[in-house]
């Protein structure tokens, strides 16, 4: 089996298939895809049951295919799996599932790809796409090892049926944490903590959807990356996650101060039996920067290294997929043009 490719794309969730997808624009005659998962899709397929996206069908299209259905609508979680593996098909790329990649690394002017089970792969140019589903945070709350109740990140919950007459805290908020604990009201107490008020967005200012606005104004695509960092983060919502918190009685609280063996001490000092704590935390800034691309004491990477007279013709570009107004992700948002090149050292 033939090995080289002009481009290697690390995933096929969203950002890999759309990379793919638009790879002969830019003069790669064969691209192969490598996905771990044993499927298509990235990490839709394991988010929770009943995830809903935040952005209308008509602005969650990929390149060259639209997005079924009524286009005002917002797409369920098995929506979205359904159209990216009808997108695969239509792509003229090798996709490889069940291929977990354990190394990326520079030889004689181009990448080797080196997959689990010791398959090699070659290519001028390699694109991470692995996105960080697989890097929840968990946040280093002090007595978190003591405790002995269910503690789990929201990567790995499902639906709320299991929780049933317990006691649960979810704590985050972003859109992820506040879903979570909408619907883990109806069937559990359920408190929802964060270290600020949730900040609520409507989702149809004016009677037109937000990225309507979005597209129209120009933010979508406008500069404003540094700016956007320091806005925090919203809840996009039409008004029935915030009526549902209410109806089922799920309360707000600060975020708790620390874990004990058998619950929490709230910030007020006031100490509380808890089953389960959920995280809905989101991932570690920067997952995916290669050590000492950090600035000391700084959430952002530093700015690349000026490139060299001389330099290998093999790159390496990681995309990623900005979250609009910096709403988190789970949310369907459109690889944009943020990319960064990082020269092989032959």
């Amino acid at each position: 089996m033939e090995h080289h490719a002009d481009l290697i794309v690390l995933g096929a969730g969203q950002s890999g298939l759309a990379t793919a997808a638009l790879a002969p624009r830019h003069g790669f005659a064969r691209t192969l895809v490598l996905e771990a998962a044993d499927q298509v899709g990235g990490s839709w397929p394991r988010y929770y049951e009943s995830l809903t996206l935040f952005s209308p069908a008509r602005y969650s299209s990929l390149p060259g295919m639209r997005f079924p259905g009524e286009s005002g609508g917002y797409p369920t979680r098995d929506e979205v799996v359904t159209y990216l593996r009808a997108y695969t098909r239509r792509l003229d790329a090798d996709i490889h599932t069940s291929t977990t990649v354990t190394s990326v690394l520079p030889h004689d002017g181009a990448w080797v790809v080196r997959a689990e089970d010791g398959t090699e792969f070659t290519a001028r140019t390699v694109v991470a796409a692995t996105g960080a589903f697989h890097s929840p945070y968990t946040p280093d709350v002090p007595g978190h090892e003591e405790f002995a109740g269910q503690s789990l990140h929201a990567a790995d919950y499902r639906r709320p049926e299991p929780f049933t007459g317990r006691r649960v805290v979810v704590v985050g908020g972003g859109n992820s944490a506040v879903q979570i604990a909408a619907e883990l009201g109806t069937v559990a107490d359920t408190t929802l903590a964060s270290r600020r008020p949730i900040g609520w967005m409507k989702q149809r200012p004016l009677g037109r959807d937000v990225h309507w606005w979005l597209k129209h104004t120009g933010f979508d695509v406008a500069p404003l990356g540094r700016l956007l960092e320091k806005m925090p983060v919203s809840v996009l919502d039409d008004g029935r996650y915030r009526m549902a918190l209410d109806i089922h009685g799920v309360e707000r609280r600060e975020m708790f101060a620390r874990l004990t063996p058998d619950g929490v001490v709230w910030a007020d000092g006031a100490k509380e039996p808890v089953d389960v704590i959920i995280w809905a935390t989101g991932i570690p800034p920067h997952p995916s920067l290669p050590e000492g691309e950090r600035r000391p004491g700084r959430g952002r990477p530093a700015p690349p290294p000026r490139r060299p007279r001389r330099r290998s013709r093999a790159w390496v570009r990681r995309h990623r997929i900005p979250a609009q107004l910096l709403l988190q992700h789970p949310a369907w948002c459109g690889p944009r043009r943020r990319a960064r090149a990082v020269p092989a050292q032959s």
